[in-house]
């Protein structure tokens, strides 16, 4: 079982009893502005818990989607390491909190366990995180991790009905280990 810790929270595994805390961040409008999903309802939310708890049993296992838990809170929060390829060792890591968590700076801590974690236990390569150019205060979280902005792909995600741009962003094994790991 993942279980990791930064200075302030606990990131772990999801289970079905994290469903309202979960359900508090999907549920949210503007918290879910800029992701490919949401806003959940609660059949919605309850299908990705499902979804969550039946990776933790997979071998080999690609895909990590964690709680992010603060001590006095409870679930603030999703997270994730998903492996791309397991040949050429890339994964990819995403992170969402509560908008009453914003601004705290949780997820540039959150970011950074999540690269730890992919290099340190999982041996991987590559890491990327991808965002939408709008949602600055998302590439300053990889940018404050060491991740470089590696590309502007246009009109690559058709959501809600509209066409829209990601930013791409990668760290390597080699510039993590040199930045300090």
């Amino acid at each position: 079982m993942v279980q990791l810790k930064t200075s302030r929270l606990l990131i772990r595994e999801l289970t079905q009893d994290d469903y309202e805390g979960v359900h508090a961040y999907a549920s949210d409008q503007e918290v879910t502005r800029f992701m490919e999903w949401g806003p959940n309802t609660p059949a919605e939310t309850r299908a990705f818990l499902a979804r969550a708890v039946e990776h933790q049993s997979d071998d080999p296992r690609l895909n990590y989607t964690l709680a992010v838990e603060h001590p006095d809170e409870g679930v603030i929060g999703g997270c994730g390491v998903y492996v791309t390829s397991l040949q050429n060792r890339n994964a990819s890591i995403g992170y969402c909190l509560s908008r009453l968590h914003w601004g705290r700076g949780y997820a540039t801590e959150v970011a950074g366990a999540l690269i730890a974690f992919g290099f340190e236990a999982l041996g991987m390569h590559r890491i990327t995180a991808t965002c939408d150019p709008r949602n600055t205060a998302s590439w300053r979280v990889m940018e404050h991790n060491g991740m470089r902005r590696e590309g502007h792909m246009r009109e690559d995600k058709l959501m809600r009905g509209e066409w829209r741009d990601s930013l791409v962003y990668g760290i390597l094994r080699g510039e993590y280990m040199r930045n300090g790991a």
